[in-house]
Order: C-alpha cells, then structure tokens, then sequence
C-alpha cells in the first residue's frame, strides 16, 4: 500500500493527558491508578472524573464517571484535583514542540491538535514528532496519519494504548478505508454518538459500510440535506485537508452548574437559570460579543438531560433580555421531578 508523496494531515492526541500532566509532577504516582476530577474528594456529591490513568481504566474507571462511583470501583486510587493553570501550561508546552518542526499546527484542545506537513514519509515525521514531545515535555502521545483531518482522527485510536496495538502511530487512507472500517459499526465514526448510531440503526444501517453505500434521498429526508450529505460523506471517509494555525473563533458560550443540593421548586429552578444566563451574558458582553441564539439544558435527578433553544427576536448584548428568554425556555420543561444541573449557552451572531 502506498500513497504519492504530498500533503499529510496529522492527527496528534496526548495519552491520558490531564493524569499524565498530575503524574509528571509526581513521579511517584508512576504506575498507579490516577483519577482527576473535581476536588479530588471522592467522598463529596456531584463530582465527576475528569480523567484516569491506563491503571485506573483497568477497573472500569472512565471520564464523566462520578467520583463516588469511581472510588467504589477502585478505592485504593490516588484522587486529585483538577487544575486547569496547570493543563494550560502543559498543552502550551507540547503545541510549542510540534512548532518547532516545519509544519502547520491547528489547535483543538489542551490534548489534541491537527498538523498538516508536506513529506514523502509520514510515519517518520509522526515519530519525530512523537520523541520530540515525549523529551520535551516527558508526555506521550498517539498520533493518527491520513489524507483527511476524519481518517487522522479515526486513525489515532487505532495507535493508541487503549486499542490494544500499543505503536503510537497509525495510517488510514483511501487506500485502506474498506478494510479498516468497512465491517465496524458506524457508533466508531467520528462524530457519531449513541443516540445518532440508534438512528441509522433504524434505517438499517448498522455499518460503516451500510452507510457509505446509503441512499443520499433517504438520510436527507431524516436528517435534513446538510446532516445527510455530511453523514454519507462520513461512511465514505471523506473530509476536510485544510489545516490553519489561526485559532478558531468561538461560536459560543456556555456554563453549566451541578448543584450540592437538588433544586426541588420551580422557584428555586428559575432563580438560579436566570442567575447563569446574567453571569455567561455578561461575560461575553466583556469580550465584545452579542447574543442572538440561547439554550437551556437541565438535567433532572434521573440525569434525563433535555436542551430546547430559541434564536431571539434581535441581536442583543442585555443580560436581562438573555435571561428573561432563558425563563421563556424554561416554560417548555416539565419539571416534574429536582432539578441537579442547569446550563446555559449563548450564541454569537455568524459573521
């Protein structure tokens, strides 16, 4: 299998990165099961796992897991908090290494980002790039090699530690997206959650496969013509190759807020929504930013987690318009049963 020399896309994820960064300062964690997340008192309410060590995943440990119910699976974990100051400096650390070398760095998050590198050997350059993080900065990371940001992504799984192959570096091109994907469910498509495979599932289309020869008319009569378009386009494996280093401009905010005490009156309910929908306003309001489209998400004890959203009447930059619409939402939800999490997400008007 080969490919012509040419432009790669890269696709870098750093292993475990939050408890590796925890695990840097203190060596002597080295081998033990971390969990990250909240606090890092296992034994207080409404805290989640940010993130484990390998370790701790063997016990059935996992991200948005609540604490307690980690402790449960593997009380002799080590427990910490979360420290964000602490991530920033560390994902600076590793997007600062990847710069070094001659290729272009999109940023994605504190643990991942797409490189885009013109080179005639790939693999190579993913292993240069992978010893260079791993002696700068003592992290390690998988990285995903393809001719598209979707079959680097889906590639880097197939590198990494979790998968079982332990190489550190993978290649998903044209060349091998049948025999690689073809036969696997289409819930391993980037993008594709659980609720969306149940919904291929019942137009029949079970596999990678099943969707990439699916009927372009029948996805878009369910999912309306730019989601069906870009579902097929998914089974088949095609994306986007453009790689930029200007940071994305965000599209949104949002805050959410688990609460210590279950919000058991609409009273309470509203009180605190309209207290979140002031404080994210005012916030990108600070920035320079307006509002033209809200959603409330609210999450109730059973963790049912519903969001409605409404574009408001005109572009706004008032707190109070903001969160009377939020209160307005808030009327579509039946709120039958307390109340644990409210959020709210603002959206900026597309330039």
């Amino acid at each position: 299998m080969s490919t012509a020399p040419g432009w790669w896309l890269l696709h870098v994820d750093m292993d475990q990165f939050i408890a590796a960064v925890e695990i840097r300062r203190r060596p002597e964690l080295r081998g033990l099961p971390v969990v990250v997340g909240g606090s890092g008192d296992p034994t207080q309410a409404r805290q989640v796992v940010a993130t484990a060590s390998y370790e701790a995943r063997e016990f059935g440990v996992h991200s948005g897991m609540p604490l307690r119910a980690a402790f449960k699976k593997c009380p002799d974990a080590v427990f910490l908090p979360t420290d964000p100051v602490a991530y920033d400096a560390a994902s600076a650390e590793v997007m600062d290494t990847l710069r070094s070398f001659p290729v272009i760095v999109e940023v994605w998050g504190w643990d991942e980002c797409f490189v885009g590198a013109s080179t005639d050997d790939p693999e190579a350059l993913a292993r240069e790039l992978r010893a260079a993080v791993l002696e700068r900065t003592g992290l390690a990371c998988s990285i995903g090699i393809g001719d598209n940001k979707v079959r680097a992504k889906l590639a880097t799984g197939f590198g990494k530690r979790d998968s079982g192959s332990g190489a550190g570096v993978y290649r998903l091109t044209a060349d091998n997206w049948v025999e690689v994907m073809a036969h696997r469910p289409v819930r391993e498509l980037w993008g594709i959650g659980s609720r969306m495979s149940q919904n291929l599932n019942e137009l029949a289309l079970f596999t990678v496969a099943d969707l990439a020869a699916a009927d372009l008319d029948v996805l878009t009569k369910r999912f309306g013509p730019r989601m069906g378009a870009w579902y097929l386009s998914l089974g088949r494996g095609l994306g986007d190759t453009e790689v930029t280093d200007v940071p994305r401009e965000p599209v949104s905010r949002s805050h959410e807020e688990t609460f210590a005490t279950d919000l058991v009156t609409a009273e309470e309910v509203a009180r605190e929504l309209r207290r979140i929908a002031v404080t994210v306003t005012r916030e990108v309001v600070a920035e320079g930013r307006s509002v033209q489209r809200i959603a409330v998400k609210v999450r109730f004890t059973s963790f049912f987690t519903p969001i409605k959203s409404r574009k408001l009447p005109e572009i706004t930059q008032d707190p109070e318009v903001v969160a009377a619409a939020a209160l307005v939402l808030l009327e579509k939800f039946e709120l039958r049963r307390p109340v644990r999490l409210l959020g709210v997400r603002v959206e900026f008007p597309r330039a």
